[in-house]
């Protein structure tokens, strides 16, 4: 953060009025503001980055809360593969749903430590 800059507690709701309102406009409606001033706080160095940061604590908060929904949905995904009732075009979705993500998940940590190694090699050589 930029020091000696202070930004004020409209300007705070703004940025959280921002990071909810679909429309510049609406945000400047919601926290009392012209929709000009939120213009003018925008073009801030220091309100940008207080709204970068902002953003990246609500993506990381979505991120988060899709992290905990990943087992409900893996189990919801077990059950219908293994409800006898269930159609068959379902569980055979479910089950491809599984494989693709399961393939996926290998993938991707071969993909890390094949990077990982790479870069262990890349550091050596510029060290060494």
């Amino acid at each position: 953060m930029l020091t000696g800059s202070k930004l004020t507690r409209k300007m705070e709701a703004a940025i959280a009025a921002l990071l909810v309102a679909p429309t510049i406009a609406d945000a400047a409606a919601v926290v009392g503001v012209h929709e000009q001033s939120l213009w003018r706080w925008l073009q801030r160095e220091d309100f940008q980055e207080r709204y970068r940061e902002a953003k990246r604590q609500a993506v990381n908060q979505a991120v988060a809360l899709l992290q905990q929904a990943c087992s409900e949905a893996v189990e919801t995904l077990r059950r219908i593969m293994a409800d006898d009732e269930a159609t068959a075009s379902a569980r055979v979705a479910a089950a491809r749903t599984v494989l693709e993500m399961g393939l996926k998940a290998v993938e991707v940590e071969e993909l890390e430590a094949r990077i990982t190694a790479i870069e262990r090699q890349v550091l050596e050589k510029t060290v060494g």
